[in-house]
C-alpha cells in the first residue's frame, strides 16, 4: 500500500510541477522573448526607413546633367553648364540666380576654375532683394587626363566647408533659404547698421 501511495503521490507532485511551470513564466524565456522583440522591432524600423528612402528617391530622383569633357572646356561653357544644372535642379521659380566666373588657379597637375552663383528671392514687398546667398562651384580641369575624360565638378555653400558633387548629392533649395533667412534675422537685429543709405 505504501508503494502505491508513493507512486500516486509522486505522479500528483509531477503533475503539480508541470502545471506550475506552465502557468509561471520562466525568466530565461521572458528575457529571450524581450530580446527577440527588440531585434524584430529594430529590423522592422530599418525596413520602413529603407522603404521611405526608396519612395523619396523615386519621387525626387537625383538630378544632374552631362558635364563637359576636358577637351570641350571653356570658361563660357562652364557658366552655361552651371546655369543648366540649376535650371534642372531648382524646382521653385521664385529663386533668381546669376553665375559669374571668379578666378582660375594653376595647380601642379590641374587648373581650378571657380565660379560664384548668387541666389536671391524677390517678393512683392521687396522686389529688389537686399540679401543673397551663394554657392561656389569648382571645375577641375586636369593637365594630364585625356581630352575625352569628364571634368570634376564640386560645390560648397557660402560659409560652409562640406563639399558636394552634382549627381551624388541632391541640391537642396532650403540650404539657400536658411542662409538668406539667417542674414535677414541678423540685419533685423542691427537695424542701425543696415538702414543707412
Amino acid at each position: 500500500m505504501s508503494e502505491t501511495q508513493n507512486s500516486t503521490s509522486q505522479k500528483a507532485m509531477d503533475e503539480d510541477k508541470k502545471a506550475a511551470s506552465q502557468t509561471m513564466p520562466n525568466t530565461q524565456d521572458k528575457n529571450y522573448e524581450d530580446e527577440l522583440t527588440q531585434v524584430a522591432l529594430a529590423l522592422v524600423e530599418d525596413v520602413i526607413n529603407y522603404a521611405v528612402k526608396i519612395v523619396e528617391e523615386e519621387r525626387n530622383p537625383l538630378k544632374n546633367i552631362k558635364w563637359m569633357t576636358h577637351g570641350e572646356f571653356t570658361v563660357e561653357k562652364g557658366l552655361k553648364q552651371i546655369d543648366e544644372y540649376f535650371s534642372k535642379c531648382v524646382s521653385k521659380k521664385c529663386w533668381a540666380h546669376g553665375v559669374e566666373f571668379v578666378e582660375r588657379k594653376d595647380l601642379i597637375h590641374s587648373f581650378l576654375y571657380i565660379y560664384y552663383v548668387h541666389w536671391s528671392i524677390s517678393t512683392a514687398d521687396l522686389p529688389v532683394a537686399r540679401i543673397s546667398a551663394g554657392t561656389y562651384f569648382t571645375m577641375k580641369v586636369s593637365k594630364t587626363k585625356p581630352p575625352d575624360a569628364p571634368i570634376v565638378v564640386s560645390y560648397v555653400g557660402d560659409h560652409q566647408a562640406l563639399v558636394h558633387r552634382p549627381g551624388m548629392v541632391r541640391f537642396r533649395e532650403n540650404w539657400q533659404k536658411n542662409l538668406t533667412d539667417a542674414k535677414y534675422s541678423f540685419m533685423e537685429s542691427f537695424p542701425f547698421l543696415f538702414n543707412r543709405v
